[in-house]
């Protein structure tokens, strides 16, 4: 896995990064850090990307665990050290799992599993944050409308 990051000019705090897999994303700094606030900082990218491995490991595990999920939502809310390098000391993780008939442990189940096993940056983030996690399931009931 690779990825290039490019400074996008002589004034401000604006990077642009293209993965190995071809995608662009832009990032930028504070105002007070000499940004403009145009993308999200580095750190935010960070912590989105931890959301989006552990969730795609939890819809994984629980299709393969024959659950109908259809949905899934997690927020990560963080705590950062004051001092350089300002590391992230806790995240904790609430899921929203939407689905019909989905059963609690297996939910659980798939959560602990992504989270020690499975999603390489919470194991990553792990090495200097407490992680924690929470989480409640939505029953995703169709409404079904018969036409007259």
């Amino acid at each position: 896995m690779e990825c290039t990051v490019r400074w996008a000019g002589t004034t401000g705090m604006t990077f642009l990064a293209e993965t190995g897999s071809g995608h662009m994303l832009t990032m930028d700094g504070a105002i007070e850090g000499g940004g403009r606030n145009l993308a999200p900082r580095p750190m935010e990218v960070v912590l989105a990307g931890t959301g989006g491995c552990t969730a795609y490991d939890v819809v994984l595990i629980l299709r393969k665990s024959q659950q109908d999920v259809r949905g899934c939502d997690v927020t990560l809310k963080s705590e950062r050290a004051e001092k350089d390098p300002k590391v992230f000391t806790k995240v904790h993780f609430h899921f929203t799992v939407r689905g019909r008939n989905l059963k609690p442990g297996l939910v659980e189940r798939a959560i602990k599993l992504s989270h020690e096993k499975y999603c390489s940056a919470s194991i990553m983030l792990e090495k200097t944050a407490e992680l924690t996690h929470s989480f409640e399931i939505v029953d995703d009931l169709e409404s079904e409308t018969a036409t007259q």
